[in-house]
């Protein structure tokens, strides 16, 4: 249990180094990161707090803690996912219609220079 518990806490670590220097090079917005930060935090203090994760897996009913623990990560992190699917899915929408008012405006301005011709 506690190799498991250190193995989440390195990784939670980790991610949470990882986004910050992504933000910091830009290569993430600030808006995203905070979904990972969260979700990072969420794992770190979970890991870390024996009582709140024995108290969480009575809740869940689990009787191994851990296992408690990667069912919420688990959760955790689905939920990250639908909400970038979400996001990707409003920009490709954007994306479209964009794209078709850009061919509109390009056939105004073909056939106002075809006019004047």
């Amino acid at each position: 249990m506690d190799r498991l518990l250190n193995v989440m806490t390195v990784l939670s670590a980790a991610l949470i180094v990882l986004v910050l220097f992504s933000v910091r090079r830009a290569h993430i917005r600030v808006e995203y990161s905070v979904s990972w930060l969260g979700a990072a935090v969420v794992l770190l203090v979970l890991s870390r707090s024996r009582g709140l994760l024995a108290w969480v897996a009575v809740r869940l009913g689990i009787d191994y803690a851990p296992l408690a623990l990667l069912i919420i990560v688990f959760c955790i992190f689905l939920i990250v996912f639908y909400r970038f699917s979400v996001i990707i899915s409003n920009l490709k929408d954007a994306n479209i219609a964009m794209a078709q008012r850009l061919a509109i405006l390009e056939y105004q301005v073909h056939q106002s220079s075809n006019e004047k011709q």
